[in-house]
């Protein structure tokens, strides 16, 4: 069975923080990334989703996993630019690269956000090792759940660099699999 995720679209950062250089996911290509979207000023952003990606971060390999921030602003403006984002992740101990989403050419929503079509924030995107969008959760979830999740993407068939996108290499053709909203497991081998 081939696979039948989609490419992560690119993210479009107007500035990073906590790097000194810009990371996009082509760049990434081989590891499996987390992105956290968030905002400041959201509680669920402070409370949960920012603190679980540091946990991630702190947890797995740098060599199997990159976490980013996005900061993707669409209310408040005034109040979240850059000045204030980067006392918020001191402040905070947020040590990871956060990108700030850039602003829309009209309208609040900015261009990442509009890209990912995302709901709000916080939103926690999991992209595999070949740039393949693999989860899209607006909201929280669990610990657990993101930890088995993360796993389960570094566990696949690594990628290789010249490798077609969506590769299955040939022993993997012929076995069965299940997929849902969580990814797609073999069933037999």
């Amino acid at each position: 069975m081939r696979n039948k995720f989609q490419q992560a679209p690119e993210q479009q950062i107007s500035e990073w923080m906590n790097s000194d250089k810009d990371i996009s996911l082509k760049s990434c290509l081989g590891k499996v990334v987390l992105i956290e979207a968030f905002q400041m000023l959201c509680p669920g952003c402070v409370e949960h989703g920012l603190p679980q990606a540091q946990k991630a971060r702190q947890l797995f390999s740098s060599d199997d996993l990159v976490v980013l921030g996005l900061h993707s602003v669409f209310e408040h403006h005034a109040a979240m630019g850059p000045k204030s984002l980067k006392a918020f992740l001191y402040e905070y101990r947020i040590t990871f690269p956060v990108g700030i989403d850039m602003p829309a050419d009209q309208g609040p929503v900015p261009k990442t956000m509009a890209r990912y079509q995302l709901q709000g924030t916080p939103t926690l995107i999991l992209i595999d090792r070949q740039g393949k969008l693999r989860r899209q959760k607006f909201g929280m979830i669990s610990d657990l759940q993101l930890g088995a999740e993360i796993m389960s993407l570094i566990k696949e068939q690594p990628f290789k660099a010249g490798q077609s996108k969506g590769h299955i290499s040939d022993e993997e053709q012929g076995k069965e699999a299940s997929c849902d909203e969580t990814g797609c497991r073999v069933l037999q081998a």
